[in-house]
Parts: structure tokens; C-alpha cells; sequence
């Protein structure tokens, strides 16, 4: 079953590549409890199929770079950029996309976050195995206040613009 709106998020746990040592982190990979970052935050959040693709490096990550100011100026705590690759993978991908400072790149490798939320898309006749279907949400306090699940194939409405008119 999907998550929607009023839904609390699923307790679980997501990776994200630390790239500098500090605040209780280590270097590399760092498991985190999702409903410990959440809580009494506001999170942009949206996820993709995966790093490096077309569509997610060109368009879908530079939409919340874009908007990352203007986010940050209606309360927004954190954006995070979600998908179903390990924690070596997104941190690359973080550093290419130079979003060091504005965008958490949250890993979720086995898809097991991904299912929690009934987002996975399965792409196993592509080669690509279990991924995470294109979406947003705004999230306050852990509780998802708007939701955006992309069409298959469709990047319409789970951009940084999009998410920028829904917060506040």
C-alpha cells in the first residue's frame, strides 16, 4: 500500500555517504533511523530511479538545487534526494551534482525503505531490478503533508517548483 497524506513515515533506516568526518559521523557510509531525522524537521523529499540517469541528473536533482534558496526560505530544514543505490553510489553522484550543503543524498540499497513506503517500481525486464518510482512529499514533524507520484515514464510534478508552490 502507498503512503499518502496524513500518513506518518515508516520507521526504517537510510544510508547517506559522509564526505567529512564530524557531528557523531564517520567517513563513508553512515546508517541513520529515518524517524530520528524527521522529527521536528521539515523535509522536502523526493525520489528517482536511480543516480546518474538522464532524466534524474539533468533535470530532476537541478530542479531542488534551483530551488534550494527559496525552500530554505519557507521553513524548509532539509531536502533529500532518495533513491535505490548504495551509499557509494550516492555519494558520487551528490559530488557531481555538487549539492554538497543543500541536498542530502539518502540511500536506500536494497529497496527495503523504498517497499515501507509502497513507492518501488520494478524495472527487472530493464535490467535495473527494484528502484524507487519518481515522487515528492513534503514532510512535517514525520507526517507527509503533500505527496507527488510520478506517471510511468513522467516528470511533471515532483520537481523543485512544484514542491516550492505546496510548502508554507
Amino acid at each position: 500500500m502507498t503512503i499518502k497524506v496524513g500518513d506518518h513515515l515508516p520507521a526504517g533506516t537510510v544510508q547517506e555517504f559522509i564526505e567529512v568526518e564530524g557531528g557523531g559521523c564517520t567517513l563513508g557510509p553512515n546508517t541513520f533511523k529515518v524517524e530520528d531525522l524527521v522529527k521536528g524537521r521539515k523535509i522536502a523529499i523526493f525520489g528517482l530511479p536511480g543516480a546518474f540517469t538522464p532524466t534524474c541528473s539533468a533535470k530532476h536533482v537541478p530542479s531542488y538545487l534551483d530551488n534550494h534558496a527559496a525552500l530554505a526560505a519557507k521553513g524548509v530544514d532539509e531536502i533529500w534526494c532518495f533513491a535505490v543505490n548504495d551509499a557509494f553510489v550516492m555519494g558520487a553522484w551528490a559530488r557531481d551534482q555538487k549539492a554538497g550543503g543543500k541536498i542530502r543524498f539518502m540511500a536506500d540499497g536494497s529497496a527495503e525503505y523504498t517497499k515501507k513506503l509502497g513507492l518501488e517500481l520494478d524495472l527487472t525486464a530493464r535490467g535495473l531490478g527494484v528502484r524507487c518510482n519518481r515522487f515528492s512529499m513534503y514532510v512535517v514533524d514525520g507526517v507527509v503533508k503533500t505527496l507527488n507520484v510520478e506517471g510511468p515514464g513522467k516528470f511533471e510534478v515532483s520537481d523543485g517548483a512544484t514542491m516550492l508552490k505546496q510548502v508554507g
